[in-house]
């Protein structure tokens, strides 16, 4: 599941609206590092059991559960809500059939004015 191009050379959101579409893209890519480039360095994720982990090596192995499935992510956002340089994202999603939730997303623009993930919580909203 991985096309040429991948990784850093597809380019990062700089609209915090386009930020699910990124992410779907790189999933559906199955290229775990272009998934994880979409993440600031400290980034938080909250799996289905609420145990935050913290940093982008512990949300890549945590992504890497979805991204083990080899089906592909559908996205369809709900909300976004800007204040300045973060956004909050309301995001359903499914993974082919197996997988589902809606997400509380976290994003922040950074200095070079590309937006990633700061808290990821793919189970966080109803």
């Amino acid at each position: 599941m991985t096309h040429p191009g991948s990784g850093s050379a597809r380019t990062l959101p700089t609209r915090a609206q386009d930020v699910p579409a990124a992410f779907a893209e790189r999933f559906n890519s199955g290229d775990a590092r272009a998934v994880r480039e979409l993440y600031e360095e400290g980034a938080v994720f909250v799996p289905e059991s609420g145990a935050a982990v913290h940093g982008a090596d512990a949300v890549a192995r945590e992504n890497a559960g979805f991204l083990g499935l080899g089906l592909p992510i559908a996205v369809h956002p709900r909300h976004v809500r800007l204040a300045g340089d973060i956004a909050l994202l309301t995001v359903d999603w499914e993974i082919g059939g197996r997988a589902s939730g809606t997400a509380t997303d976290v994003v922040r623009r950074g200095e070079d004015g590309h937006w990633r993930y700061v808290i990821d919580s793919p189970f966080g909203g109803a």
